[in-house]
């Protein structure tokens, strides 16, 4: 579909707020929530490099208001080995079928949701060498399919600390991967000038759409908040799944 006829704009307007929405409550989950149908809509070429323009440079004010939360010691590694494995992905991009990968990683982030949500926890501090895997995983799903949060979603909210520092965490982390992706994508010729005016057109809905969703989060108390965040996690996958 052509991406500026008008119903694709109406459709991709409406994603991008419920976008905007879940990133504001969660920290995370705009691409989650866009690249999927965005990809249906336009097909991969283009909704990646929206996804990530949007969550890169319109999800910028987040960042501000979470910076003195952040956690560098736990989301600096996994940045770190991600940035290494984007190339990896955007190649996958512009010469594979993304949707096998997509469908993997959506059946493992429902199996790991469901064993969070069962109460699992752990208590030590997350380490370097996991830290990394979990990075590299995730930096060559960026590339590939614009959703390489996941595997560090479930991995952050499985370990201890306060909503506002896991929330905190995840913004930064999802902001700096996208960022590095669209780098990436760039330098593979895949951010086209569309690519960057529909970003443009989209932004104010996905802007509002996070204001909504900050006032939101106040709502949430440790327990709701991670319960909710791993079911979204666990339904958008299901649906990436079967799509």
């Amino acid at each position: 579909m052509d991406p500026f006829a008008p119903e694709a704009l109406a459709i991709a307007a409406a994603v991008a707020t419920a976008a905007g929405v879940i990133r504001g409550i969660t920290g995370f989950g705009g691409a989650m929530v866009m690249a999927p149908p965005l990809a249906l809509l336009l097909g991969p070429l283009a909704a990646v490099p929206v996804a990530l323009l949007l969550e890169a440079v319109a999800a910028t004010p987040m960042l501000v208001q979470t910076r003195a939360f952040v956690r560098w010691r736990v989301i600096g590694p996994i940045l770190a080995a991600g940035c290494l494995t984007i190339p990896l992905g955007t190649w996958a991009l512009v010469s594979a079928d993304p949707v096998t990968m997509r469908r993997v990683i959506a059946a493992t982030v429902i199996a790991f949701s469901l064993v969070l949500l069962a109460g699992w926890r752990y208590s030590a501090e997350p380490r370097p060498a996991a830290s990394a895997g979990v990075g590299a995983l995730c930096g060559a799903l960026v590339g590939a399919t614009g959703m390489g949060g996941p595997p560090a979603i479930v991995y952050l909210l499985a370990g201890p600390g306060a909503i506002e520092t896991a929330r905190a965490n995840l913004t930064w982390f999802v902001g700096a991967i996208s960022a590095a992706g669209l780098v990436a994508l760039a330098a593979a010729g895949a951010l086209s000038r569309d690519a960057l005016l529909l970003a443009a057109i989209l932004a104010p809905g996905y802007y509002g759409g996070m204001v909504a969703g900050t006032r939101l989060f106040a709502r949430f108390d440790d327990r709701g908040f991670r319960r909710f965040t791993l079911g979204f996690l666990a339904v958008v996958s299901l649906g990436i799944l079967v799509a």
